[in-house]
């Protein structure tokens, strides 16, 4: 069965950001005049807080931690200002994307709060090279929930087996797509995870506007 469609991931997959955001957690603590934040619990906060409009509750959640009075909306806000200036499109994946709708369904799923990564999608100015663009933030469920998965296969109107989904992590994005019956590839690289035996192919990076039309036209 030939595919009919293809979703990504947002961060790290087709965008990524131009400083580290170990960095940026840290600019944007000390700009709000919180105390120091470790990005290993940032990212425990952020996955248990994958369907909330803003990122509030894990700065709410972190800044408990250390018992500090901050507001954790200005360090929501301080975060997210910094990280929507420093997202940058993976060089060629626009043109990819364009070219990909003229023969597939194309769709994005991506995990975090509503306002942030819309956000970054409007900076990136992507919503009209997608068919349907979701953040989990405003699903029932976040990645790898088979939920979130089927949500995306409802806004492409295509079943789970031919469709094609893009992404960096093991565990949210080709546990999950695979989980939901989709076709899963793994984008790998030394920021990324090691290459998963669940994904159908694994595509460096920087290959992926040239390499995944070649993959899909295969399929």
């Amino acid at each position: 069965m030939s595919v009919s469609a293809v979703g990504f991931d947002l961060d790290y997959t087709l965008a990524v950001p131009t400083r580290d955001r170990e960095t940026i957690l840290s600019e944007a603590a000390a700009a709000a005049g919180a105390p120091p934040l470790s990005r290993e619990a940032y990212l425990r906060a952020h996955q248990e807080n994958l369907t909330r409009e803003t990122r509030a509750p894990i700065f709410e959640a972190l800044l408990a931690e250390h018992d500090s009075p901050v507001d954790p909306e200005h360090v929501a806000t301080a975060y997210r200002e910094r990280i929507t200036d420093a997202v940058v499109p993976v060089s060629g994946v626009e043109a990819m994307l364009t070219g990909l709708r003229t023969t597939y369904r194309v769709g994005l799923l991506t995990n975090g709060p509503v306002v942030a990564q819309e956000d970054k999608i409007e900076k990136l100015g992507w919503f009209n090279h997608f068919d349907t663009a979701l953040v989990t933030g405003a699903l029932p469920a976040g990645k790898p929930d088979v939920r979130s998965f089927e949500a995306l296969l409802d806004g492409l109107d295509t079943p789970p087996e031919e469709t094609v989904y893009v992404g960096d992590s093991v565990h949210h994005d080709i546990a999950g797509a695979h989980d939901a019956g989709m076709l899963p590839v793994q984008v790998v690289g030394d920021d990324c995870d090691d290459p998963d035996p669940r994904a159908i192919a694994h595509i460096p990076r920087e290959l992926l506007p040239t390499k995944l039309p070649e993959l899909l036209a295969d399929l």
